[in-house]
């Protein structure tokens, strides 16, 4: 019987997994990201709306994310390893099956289900593995995971458009196919971590599997429908950025630029992130708040900005998207406790999947009726900020209206879900014994 360890190791074979899940978000949402260069392109060949295409991009999107649940309850059951390596191998599948499209509906199965669905068994399993490696150190590791998304935009953007003018848009997902079967090599190397806490038998049930019974947890749901708000806007840019700087007159390249800039600011925001959330300088729920209104804000700008401002605007979306990315996981353990990460990870992608269903669409919608993407920006923008509000609800998300406690070393996340207390408790002094209840503004 393999000996279960005191905690996770902080290290060591964690940070090999932490190098296999930027593999595979790169992979993923990287690559989703710089997807949007293609939509013109299929726009034109099938002379379909702007809005048709976007549900190419919405649907994998959605996908994607509403079958999370899934993929963590296979990966609870049978182990991140083989469930990660299925993923890849269906994604790939997706990609060339999409290459000999002749209508939108064959992109709709292709990229949308077949990809989607690849995509689903791929990043929550991958990223709550990646979680249980790790205490002190997990919003780093996440963060540093978390990255692959801007390192992949910031290559393949240019990559991508380069493919696009060199053997077209057919030729360009043949090519993606054949680089997206690298996420099974990725899935072979999540090694499977039995730690204390765990259950002694995989749940049975599918209602068990899935983790819905999290819903329960007060302070859960509130972080669920806030992430669920905030999901309506946040990837719009992922499918919309670079039509919006080609509609600007940019060109491809300029176009290209632009999300390079958002990914570069992404990715180092999400390294300074997660090092900030780890030193305990700040409670996780507050640092959320505050990057999601950001983020809110950072889209906004993008909508308004044009030229040389739609370049500092989308510097600014990408500083402020990146910073939010990693707190969103990173908080889950102490909603959840860490037994029960990969479950609400894939919940936390489910719910994110009705922004990212809606979101796209309702943009290119507005593009349509406006002529360009101000409107579609500015709406979704104010979808970010409801969901800020939201987040306000969470304990610890507004400062405290007692004495500040006294300064120390900050203490590891806690592994049983205490790190978000949702009742107040009461506070007993060793030198006044008598019982005052701690109050929040």
């Amino acid at each position: 019987m393999t000996p279960k360890p005191a905690g996770p190791p902080d290290g060591g074979w964690g940070w090999v997994v932490a190098a296999a899940a930027f593999a595979v978000n790169g992979l993923s949402y990287g690559l989703l990201r710089s997807l949007g260069l293609a939509l013109p392109d299929l726009a034109e060949h099938f002379d379909r709306s702007t809005q048709d295409t976007a549900w190419v991009s919405a649907l994998a999107l959605a996908v994607q994310q509403a079958a999370s649940p899934v993929g963590s309850a296979l990966s609870t059951r049978w182990g991140a390893r083989p469930v990660v390596m299925v993923g890849g191998v269906l994604t790939s599948l997706g990609f060339v099956f999409s290459a000999f499209a002749h209508s939108l509906l064959h992109l709709y199965l292709g990229l949308g289900v077949l990809a989607g669905s690849g995509w689903a068994l791929v990043f929550a399993p991958a990223l709550g593995t990646l979680s249980r490696y790790f205490s002190r150190r997990r919003v780093l590791a996440v963060g540093l995971a978390l990255t692959g998304n801007g390192a992949s935009s910031l290559l393949l953007a240019p990559t991508l458009q380069f493919l696009l003018d060199t053997f077209g848009w057919r030729g360009a997902l043949l090519l993606l196919g054949a680089i997206t079967l690298h996420l099974a090599p990725c899935g072979a190397l999540l090694r499977p971590l039995v730690l204390p806490g765990d259950p002694l038998a995989p749940p049975r049930g599918p209602l068990a599997a899935l983790g819905l019974g999290l819903f329960a947890r007060r302070a859960f749901s509130i972080f669920a429908l806030g992430t669920a708000l905030v999901g309506g806007g946040y990837f719009v840019p992922y499918v919309h950025l670079a039509p919006h700087a080609l509609d600007l007159g940019l060109g491809g390249y300029g176009a290209a630029l632009v999300v390079a800039v958002a990914a570069v600011g992404d990715a180092g925001a999400r390294l300074i992130s997660g090092w900030l959330a780890d030193q305990g300088w700040v409670p996780l729920s507050r640092l959320l708040l505050v990057f999601a209104v950001l983020t809110g804000l950072g889209v906004l700008a993008v909508g308004l900005g044009c030229g040389g401002a739609l370049l500092a605007a989308a510097g600014a979306y990408g500083l402020s998207a990146g910073s939010y990315a990693p707190l969103v996981f990173g908080v889950l353990p102490g909603l959840v406790g860490v037994g029960g990460v990969v479950q609400a990870t894939g919940l936390v992608m489910m719910l994110m999947s009705l922004g990212g269903l809606l979101g796209p669409p309702l943009s290119g919608f507005l593009r349509d009726e406006t002529g360009d993407f101000t409107a579609s920006f500015l709406a979704c923008g104010s979808f970010i900020l409801s969901g800020s509000f939201i987040y306000m609800g969470l304990p610890g998300a507004l400062p405290s209206c007692g004495p500040a406690p006294a300064p120390g070393p900050a203490p590891p996340p806690p592994e049983s879900g205490e790190l978000l207390p949702v009742l107040p408790v009461a506070l007993l002094s060793s030198e006044n014994p008598q019982s005052t209840r701690d109050t929040t503004c």
